[in-house]
């Protein structure tokens, strides 16, 4: 796991930190319950494994682009639903298409899909389902404060964040 996101921080290191996290709530983890997998670029999406929660995240040119979550029940969320501006409310393909700046990428509709595949490293973080909801919630916000992605919240709120910053 010697892969680095964003030329800072190993896998391995990263995964150390969240297991240190965890550990200082007092929840009791051990290494396996907590994969990393760098699906690298391109990517290929894949199932969420039985037995598994996710955290996903999709990163641009060294910007992380979205960072979610989908629970033990939520394969569409993980797998396929970022790909299709159609298939849910909020989406990586939606925030996409929808923002101005990226025009002079002309993809559309048709091709968001294959755009995200090819262009975007993904890189995703498999939980242990015994661990609990407040775990996976507690690593997708640890990543969301750590790679304040573009997409996450409501345009309102993330340009007050970048205001912030």
């Amino acid at each position: 796991m010697s892969e680095t996101i964003l030329g800072e921080l190993s896998l391995g290191d990263l995964k150390k930190q969240l297991l240190q996290i965890i550990r200082s709530t007092g929840t009791e983890i051990n290494e396996s319950q907590i994969v990393i997998l760098d699906r690298g670029l391109p990517h290929k999406s894949s199932a969420l494994p039985v037995g598994r929660m996710g955290v996903y995240s999709f990163i641009y040119q060294d910007r992380f682009l979205k960072i979610g979550k989908a629970g033990p029940n939520s394969n569409a969320r993980y797998n396929s639903q970022h790909y299709d501006p159609k298939n849910s409310q909020s989406n990586l393909a939606k925030s996409l298409l929808n923002d101005p700046k990226l025009v002079e990428l002309n993809f559309n509709e048709m091709t968001i899909k294959e755009w995200i595949k090819t262009n975007t490293r993904r890189i995703d973080f498999l939980v242990d389902a015994t661990l609990g909801i407040f775990v996976l919630n507690l690593i997708e916000a640890f990543l969301h404060l750590k790679y304040r992605p573009e997409y996450e919240g409501y345009e309102k709120q993330r340009s007050t964040l970048k205001a912030d910053l």
